[in-house]
Order: structure tokens, then C-alpha cells, then sequence
């Protein structure tokens, strides 16, 4: 489903706002974790943040995510505060784990275990 320029306005905003509260304010909880907002997705209504997020390493994203979600709360506050001024209406907020990069490593690993012969130049068509 496509967003209007309305909505992809306001997601870019939130994405950059929630971007930069995760680093001034909430990397003491990420050590050892890289958390980057790789996308948001706006409702018609500009009522819900569906925000997705990489997590590296992987095997941490779990423990993380739990953070956050504890954290949701205070996370839209912090949000409240910095657009406030701008929008009428703060959003909820719903996080997701970005899976993207986590497919893209397994689709290489199966192309790289492919056998495939190298082509021959020397067959003539007949």
C-alpha cells in the first residue's frame, strides 16, 4: 500500500526523531548493539508509527526489543516533546524487527553454496 506525501512526510520526521532519542538517550541500553530505525510506516490517519528496526548483532535482537517495549511508553514521550509543536497529533507507536539484512545474508549463503559449472564457449549450436 502506497503513502500519501502526507504520511511520508511524517514518517521520515518520526523516523529521524526516534532515531536520534535511541542515541542521545537510549544508547546506554544498546552497548554492544548497533539499533537503527530503518524505516517507518504511517496510518491514513497519522494515528500509528509502525517503526522497523535492525538490531545487530541478531542474537540480541530479543533482549532489545524487550527494552524497548518497556521503554514504549517514555519512548513517545520523548517524541511528544520534540514534535510537538508541529503536529497535532502524537502518534502510538508499534516497533518491528527489520529482517531485511538477515534475509539478504541467507539468500547469499545459498547462492554461494549453488554448484554451478562454469559455461562452456566451445559448444556450436547445431
Amino acid at each position: 500500500m502506497t503513502q500519501s506525501k502526507r504520511q511520508l512526510k511524517f514518517s521520515k520526521l518520526v523516523q529521524k526523531e526516534i532515531s536520534e532519542i535511541f542515541q542521545k538517550e537510549y544508547s546506554a541500553k544498546f552497548i554492544g548493539s548497533l539499533v537503527t530505525v530503518s524505516d517507518v510506516s504511517m496510518s491514513p490517519d497519522l494515528g500509528l508509527a509502525r517503526i522497523y528496526l535492525s538490531i545487530f548483532p541478531v542474537k540480541s535482537a530479543e533482549k532489545i526489543m524487550e527494552e524497548i517495549e518497556a521503554a514504549k511508553s517514555k519512548i513517545r514521550g520523548s517524541l511528544g516533546k520534540r514534535i510537538g509543536k508541529e503536529v497535532r497529533i502524537i502518534p502510538h507507536i508499534a516497533f518491528h524487527v527489520d529482517s531485511t539484512a538477515e534475509e539478504a545474508e541467507k539468500m547469499d549463503q545459498i547462492i554461494n553454496k549453488l554448484n554451478i559449472p562454469p559455461a562452456n564457449n566451445n559448444d556450436t549450436e547445431e
